[in-house]
C-alpha cells in the first residue's frame, strides 16, 4: 500500500497542502509548531475518522473554515492481482458532520471509508495503549481484526446495536421478556466476536515478543493476555448478562460483555503496566504497534502505511536506530516527523524528504539533510 498524493485543505494552520510521498521513508521536518503532525494527523483522520489529538472540532479545521477536507490516493496491491490497483478517498468534515467519496462513490458509512485505507501511527499518546483505560486496547484489537477479517465490522456492529438497545431498556425498566431477546442477541454476536479477539492476540503475542527482544531487549515481554469482559471460563455471555440483569437495572448499563474487554502485556521482571515508565510505556506500545503491522502484511499480503511522529523525541538514539534499522528491511511506506534528520538516518540516501515552513510543505532534494 502505498500513498501517491495526499491533498489537505483547512488543516490547522494550512491553507493548503499537496504532497507527493514516495515508496520507502518520507521525512517531514520542521521547527516545533510548524505544522508537521497535521500532515500525519490528517492521514490518520482519512483512516481512523478521528484525530490522534482530540475531537476533529477540537482545533484540526483551520481557525476561520468551516470544515477540514483530506483526499489520498494510493496504489493497493489486491492478492492475486498482478499490478497494483489505484484508489481514491475523500473526506469532508466539519467536526460534526462529514462527507466520503470512495473510488468515485458516496460512502454512507464512515467505517467502510477507514477499512480502506490502512494506517498504523505511532504519536507522543500512543503510551497510553498500555498505560491508559481500556479503549484504546479494545480499539487495538478491532482494528486488527476490521482488517484482516472482511465480516468482523458487521459482527461488531450487530454486537454494538444490541448493547446500545439493550442499555435504553434497561434505564427505561424494561420488561424481562424483551431484555431476554437483546441477551441472546449480545451472546450470539458477543462469543463468537470475542473468540476472534483471543485468537488475534494469541496470533499477535509469538510476534510481539519477537519483535520486543529486538526493539527492546530490556523489557523483557513474553505474553499477551486477554480478559474478556465476563468470567468467561466460568459462564457463557449469556448467563453472565443474565446474572448481572439486577445489577445493570439499578446501573442503567450493560457491566459485563466484550465491550468491557481489556488486554495486558507480561513482563519477566515489572509487575504491570503500573510500574512501567513513560519511557517503557512508549517502548511496549510501539512494538505493540509494529507487530500489528507486521500481521496485517503476513494476512494481507501487502503492508500498511507507518506513521511515525516526532520519533526522535519520543525514542533515546539506541532505539529509533533500532526501529529504523527494523523498518527499511521491509518494504513498507514510512512517514517521519522530525524537527532534524534522525541520527539513525544521517547518512540515508533513499529518502524522500520534505520541510514545512510558513504554512507551507515543500519536497527538498535527495541529499538535503
Amino acid at each position: 500500500m502505498y500513498i501517491r498524493r495526499l491533498s489537505l485543505h483547512n488543516v490547522r494552520r494550512f491553507d493548503h497542502v499537496e504532497l507527493a510521498p514516495q515508496p520507502g521513508i518520507n521525512l517531514i521536518t520542521g521547527d516545533n509548531g510548524a505544522g508537521k503532525t497535521s500532515v500525519l494527523e490528517a492521514l490518520h483522520l482519512m483512516a481512523y475518522g478521528r484525530s490522534f489529538r482530540g475531537r476533529v472540532r477540537d482545533g484540526l479545521v483551520r481557525q476561520g473554515r468551516e470544515a477540514v477536507d483530506v483526499f489520498v490516493e494510493w496504489d493497493e496491491q489486491r492478492s492475486g492481482a498482478e499490478q497494483a490497483t489505484r484508489r481514491k478517498a475523500g473526506l469532508h468534515h466539519t467536526g460534526q458532520d462529514w462527507k466520503g467519496r470512495l473510488d468515485g462513490e458516496d460512502v454512507a458509512q464512515l467505517g467502510n471509508l477507514c477499512a480502506a485505507l490502512a494506517v498504523v501511527t505511532f504519536e507522543p499518546g500512543s503510551h497510553a495503549l498500555v498505560s491508559g483505560g481500556g479503549e484504546p486496547r479494545r480499539r487495538f484489537l478491532d482494528w486488527g481484526l476490521f482488517h484482516v477479517e472482511p465480516d468482523f465490522l458487521s459482527l461488531w456492529r450487530r454486537y454494538s446495536r444490541a448493547l446500545k438497545q439493550r442499555n435504553a431498556l434497561l434505564k427505561q425498566g424494561g420488561h424481562p421478556q424483551a431484555l431476554d431477546a437483546w441477551d441472546r442477541e449480545l451472546a450470539e454476536a458477543g462469543e463468537p466476536l470475542t473468540a476472534r479477539r483471543q485468537h488475534y492476540l494469541e496470533r499477535l503475542q509469538d510476534r510481539t515478543v519477537e519483535l520486543a527482544q529486538h526493539l527492546a531487549p530490556n523489557l523483557q515481554v513474553h505474553s499477551l493476555s486477554l480478559s474478556p469482559g465476563w468470567r468467561r471460563h466460568e459462564l457463557s455471555l449469556a448467563d453472565a448478562l443474565l446474572l448481572a440483569r439486577d445489577r445493570d437495572r439499578q446501573q442503567g448499563y450493560t457491566s459485563v460483555g466484550p465491550h468491557r474487554a481489556d488486554w495486558s502485556v507480561g513482563f519477566a521482571e515489572i509487575p504491570g503496566r503500573d510500574a512501567l515508565s513513560r519511557g517503557q510505556a512508549k517502548l511496549t506500545a510501539l512494538t505493540c504497534l509494529l507487530a500489528q503491522a507486521e500481521d496485517y502484511a503476513e494476512q494481507r499480503g501487502e503492508w500498511p502505511v507507518i506513521a511515525l511522529d516526532d520519533l526522535a523525541s519520543e525514542l533515546d538514539r539506541t532505539h529509533q536506530a533500532r526501529v529504523l534499522e527494523r523498518l527499511r528491511t521491509g518494504p513498507a511506506q514510512i512517514f517521519i516527523t522530525a524537527t532534524e534528520t534522525p541520527a539513525a538516518l544521517a547518512d540515508a540516501t533513499h529518502i524522500t524528504r520534505f520541510h514545512v515552513e510558513h504554512g507551507q510543505l515543500n519536497p527538498l532534494s535527495s541529499g538535503v539533510p
